[in-house]
């Protein structure tokens, strides 16, 4: 039987898995938890996606990081080979957010109360479960969980940061999650974004 929301909501950045839970996300046919790793271990500073604009081709699903994050890897990327030799919790399947994954975590554990960005489809999530739809200036609003809240000890910067789906059509750009607004927007790759690791749980 599906949860819901109301089954959900309170469960949204309480502990789970080594790290917090962000929500419940499909990747083809399979559902997942997704979490999101402590703050202290694993979120990296503002860097690199990968050196010299390297094209990945292998890493363009808007869904699943993991196999965006061991592509990006193969290839040499630095941020991307700090996330899969993350150890914590006594789990070793980190990984780098895919673009759909890391909107959902914006939307369950954004930190501020800031207004959304609302142009476009920004906030359209059908990776999501239940599908979402695009932002409004309100919604989602600041998160419930207070560990995640602005200026607290989980809590997203209010930047960008980097997931792992390489732009389609601009070999040299990656897509980023913006935590102050919620829009995404590309970057080239020498651009120096923070990183947070995330991992899932098969439901």
């Amino acid at each position: 039987m599906k949860s819901s929301t109301a089954e959900i909501l309170p469960l949204l950045g309480t502990s789970m898995g080594g790290g917090f839970y962000a929500g419940r996300i499909r990747i083809e046919d399979q559902v997942y938890a997704l979490i999101v790793a402590p703050k202290a271990e694993g979120e990296h500073a503002a860097t690199t996606c990968i050196a010299r604009n390297k094209s990945v081709p292998e890493a363009l699903s808007y869904c699943d990081g993991l196999a965006n994050t061991m592509a990006m890897a193969d290839a040499g990327s630095k941020l991307a080979k700090w996330a899969l030799d993350l150890r914590i919790g006594g789990n070793d399947d980190w990984y780098l957010p895919a673009q759909d994954e890391l909107e959902f975590i914006y939307r369950n554990l954004k930190p501020s109360d800031n207004q959304n960005y609302c142009r476009a489809r920004s906030g359209i999530n059908l990776s999501a479960i239940d599908p979402t739809l695009p932002h409004t200036l309100e919604v989602p609003a600041q998160t419930l969980a207070e560990a995640f809240q602005k200026g607290a000890e989980q809590a997203f910067d209010l930047d960008w940061y980097w997931t792992s789906t390489q732009h389609a059509s601009n070999s040299g750009s990656a897509w980023s999650q913006n935590f102050l607004r919620g829009n995404q927007d590309y970057y080239h790759k020498l651009s120096e974004l923070r990183a947070r690791a995330v991992r899932r749980l098969i439901l």
